[in-house]
């Protein structure tokens, strides 16, 4: 069963007619597949996530979890697809315009008690949207800049989702 996306309800902005911004690219990347809080580590982390929930019988919170990941899959298809009609092949690095710093599955956090999972879930997206925050104020493309924008919206529905999640837990 394909869970539902856990992401705001408003359509995303357009990527089509994107051209050749470097400075652009330079930008957004982190976000893409850096070590901090970037779209790779929390799909892979989520995914990861999932999988424990499922295995601790908390099905209901590994399928909300694995509908996050779905979410992060997207912000990750966005960032990809700009950066690459902005002209740069889209690696998975931190800086896709030099072919070095490639990612590493370390970059995951692989706790396996629930609140723990879920208290750093919860940090990531604020650092994200701390992260996407600061590329909207250098950014100079608006049509970038309204993609970011709104991802920054699924983040704080993350965040929501997630806090739901810690109180169930805690309870």
């Amino acid at each position: 069963m394909i869970p539902k996306i856990i992401h705001a309800e408003l359509p995303y902005p357009s990527v089509d007619g994107l051209t050749t911004d470097l400075q652009s690219v330079k930008i957004i990347s982190p976000a893409y597949a850096a070590p901090g809080p970037a779209e790779m580590s929390a799909n892979l982390q989520y995914v990861f996530q999932h999988f424990i929930f499922e295995k601790l019988g908390m099905d209901d919170i590994a399928e909300t979890i694995l509908g996050i990941s779905l979410s992060e899959m997207l912000h990750l298809d966005l960032i990809g697809s700009m950066i690459s009609f902005m002209g740069v092949t889209p690696i998975y690095t931190a800086n896709p315009m030099r072919y070095t710093d490639f990612y590493s599955a370390r970059n995951v956090k692989y706790a396996t008690n629930p609140q723990k999972m879920i208290i750093d879930d919860i940090a990531d997206e604020f650092a994200a949207i701390d992260l996407y925050k600061s590329m909207v104020a250098q950014l100079k493309n608006e049509q970038v800049s309204a993609v970011i924008s709104r991802i920054i919206l699924d983040e704080k529905v993350h965040i929501e989702t997630l806090k739901d999640i810690l109180k169930q837990l805690t309870t």
